[in-house]
């Protein structure tokens, strides 16, 4: 995405290149990317929005600090559009009521998007990503600064991951759930906190953040001459739980297909010449959708599924298989032999999953101190607080917050 997006490197606040797999039972699997030109790169969302919406206004984009309120649609969603909205550009508390007609509207607006709304775009369920940004003492910050942690395990979430990634000054903690699943976030998010707990020592919460995260696409992702893009129309990944880099790729299909379809601004679009994006869209991506909820579903089941998942990852080809996926985009297709590899090997990792998959979860030894002396901290100082509501939902969290670069 780096590269893709010419995102500069001042905006990018660590370049991962090391991450560690972490079994229920705490089984630990490194995976190192060897090519020094590829790594994942963190960021803050407030900090690449930021650099967007610049770019975008010095590109020739209207900027409206506004709040949309309502959109009429016209004749069976067809048009002409007005937007409704409330203008804050003059710092006033209430802001003030404005309309705006557009011939054509984008959805960019999140999971909550009021354009799919508009236009009936139907609904989805939407998990949730619950995160702390916690600064930690320096010999803790070391640890993290090239690495990544991704921790599963029933404990910390029944169907997804938890996370440890290092952003500026600082780690952000969390994990995600399905909707059905709601609401054990918070025990979630504990129990993260306590299996990490010796390597979060004195570790003290600067931010708590929640956003909503779509499971699927949304029924209908164009209508009219409305089309959604992003988290609005259900891009984010099984498995991975990435949105950002789709949420990107989505925009520029989308509007790339409109200056293809008006002849450089010459007519307007058709709602069928619109479509065009989507068949694009799901020609491109709709392989690595559909593969990575195999791979969920099979994989973040149970906890000797998850044993198996962690082990598998400490197979070469495996890392590599991964990596070039999630760097790239796209299936990976395996050789013969590495399918029967892999086959055979999945097998034998869910059957030692079945002895491996603890009884009670326990907290990761650190790699900075003893155990001695990380106990003897655990005793002394205090917990990092429970998260008690007041997460902001401004940014999205979680693998959302990842740029890709190669």
């Amino acid at each position: 995405m780096v590269s893709e997006f010419d995102i500069p490197s001042e905006i990018i606040d660590r370049k991962v290149r090391n991450m560690k797999m972490i079994s229920p039972s705490n089984r630990e699997v490194d995976i190192h990317l060897d090519n020094e030109n590829e790594y994942i790169g963190m960021c803050r969302r407030e900090v690449l929005d930021s650099f967007l919406r610049d770019r975008a206004a010095n590109y020739g984009a209207q900027l409206i600090n506004g709040l949309v309120q309502t959109i009429d649609t016209g004749h069976n969603r067809q048009g002409p559009y007005t937007i409704h909205y409330s203008d804050y550009s003059k710092g006033t508390l209430t802001g003030e009521q404005k309309t705006l007609e557009v011939d054509i509207i984008i959805g960019a607006d999140g999971a909550n998007s009021r354009v799919a709304k508009a236009m009936d775009a139907g609904d989805y369920n939407m998990a949730i990503a619950f995160q702390e940004r916690i600064k930690l003492p320096s010999e803790e910050m070391a640890y993290y600064e090239d690495l990544a942690e991704m921790y599963v395990g029933s404990d910390v979430s029944p169907d997804f991951y938890a996370w440890v990634f290092p952003k500026y000054d600082h780690v952000a903690v969390g994990t995600g759930t399905m909707q059905k699943n709601q609401a054990m976030i918070k025990g979630l998010q504990k129990a993260i906190r306590s299996r990490a707990s010796k390597r979060l020592l004195m570790g003290e919460v600067i931010k708590v953040e929640a956003h909503p995260i779509p499971e699927h696409p949304r029924p209908r992702r164009v209508v009219g001459r409305m089309a959604l893009v992003g988290d609005a129309a259900g891009y984010v990944t099984k498995s991975s739980g990435e949105g950002i880099y789709f949420a990107a790729k989505s925009g520029r299909m989308c509007a790339e297909e409109i200056v293809h379809a008006s002849a450089n601004g010459q007519k307007v679009p058709s709602e069928s010449e619109l479509k065009v994006y989507l068949k694009k869209w799901d020609k491109k991506y709709g392989p690595t959708y559909k593969v990575l909820e195999i791979l969920q579903n099979i994989f973040y089941s149970n906890d000797p599924a998850r044993e198996a998942f962690v082990e598998m990852c400490g197979d070469k080809d495996v890392q590599r298989l991964t990596f070039d996926s999630y760097l790239y985009k796209r299936v990976v297709l395996m050789n013969p032999w590495q399918q029967i590899k892999l086959t055979f090997r999945t097998i034998a990792s869910v059957l030692r999953g079945q002895a491996l998959a603890p009884s009670q979860y326990k907290p990761i030894n650190s790699v900075v101190r003893s155990e001695t002396e990380a106990e003897a901290l655990l005793q002394v100082t205090p917990r990092i607080p429970s998260p008690i509501g007041k997460a902001t939902k401004e940014t999205s969290v979680s693998p959302t917050e990842q740029l890709i670069h190669r």
